[in-house]
């Protein structure tokens, strides 16, 4: 445990694995199958417990919850887990539990994910890469998260729910169906699909082309007026020219929920 510090308040329970530079703050309580990283920073009054397995280089600022119960009570006491990647930033009160023995037995966080104050992953939750969940974003259990999803504040995900690559979920919108990668869903509560996420597609590199490729897939998909089937067909079509194309389209052949519609 080369350089690592432990505030004289804090407790590591005996078991606990703590990498190379690991800096626990005041008043941090780390469980006895907790496995933290080289490099990572556990601030003032966060708990950790396990089984919890913590990548390098991830940032917990205060008052954090991590790998608790999960809150289901279906849950009996069976060993799960909470596994969560590298050069993470979760910031003050957010609450990640652990997963359930019929749900897989694992919630696993990404890399390069923020997770800004309040937010809220349930148990066997799928989170990706390099998503920013705003303050007091929620996923209830079962929820699986694409890479460089944006949930802006007070949003939230009906358990089983799916939100695809790319998307945007506007402030205070609750999903009850899946969000198809590249999809931007705002408005009321229970928001509508207003387009595609055409600004973070451009930070992102996507070029011109690619982007007419996936505006022309979301019109065939949200404004044609098509049944379902058939706007799968032609997606297919169009697929056949463009990758992301297909991704959109084996997301959502690969459904078990409603689209957000």
């Amino acid at each position: 445990m080369a350089g690592v510090v432990i505030h004289p308040s804090a407790v590591v329970e005996p078991g606990a694995k703590l990498g190379e530079n690991v800096r626990i703050g005041p008043f941090v309580h780390v469980g006895a199958e907790v496995e933290i990283g080289d490099g990572s920073v556990v601030g003032a009054h966060c708990s950790i417990t396990g089984p919890a397995r913590i990548g390098r280089d991830n940032h917990f600022v205060g008052h954090a919850a991590i790998g608790g119960d999960p809150q289901d009570k279906k849950f009996r006491g069976e060993r799960t887990e909470l596994v969560i990647g590298d050069r993470n930033i979760v910031r003050e009160f957010v609450t990640l539990n652990r997963g359930t023995g019929d749900g897989g037995g694992v919630t696993r966080i990404g890399n390069d994910n923020l997770l800004l104050a309040y937010t809220h992953v349930a148990h066997d939750c799928i989170v990706g890469n390099h998503c920013v969940f705003s303050n007091n974003a929620t996923l209830a259990g079962h929820v699986g998260v694409g890479d460089w999803v944006i949930m802006s504040g007070f949003a939230g995900a009906h358990q089983f729910c799916r939100i695809g690559a790319h998307a945007f979920i506007g402030m205070g919108v609750l999903l009850t169906g899946d969000v198809p990668p590249f999809t931007m869903v705002a408005g009321e509560a229970n928001g509508r699909p207003r387009g595609i996420n055409s600004e973070g597609l451009k930070r992102r590199g996507f070029d011109a082309e690619r982007i007419a490729a996936i505006k022309r897939a979301y019109r065939t998909l949200y404004v044609a007026g098509l049944p379902l089937a058939e706007a799968k067909q032609q997606l297919a079509e169009q697929a056949a020219g463009s990758a992301d194309v297909r991704d959109l389209l084996d997301f959502i052949e690969s459904g078990e929920r409603p689209l957000q519609r």
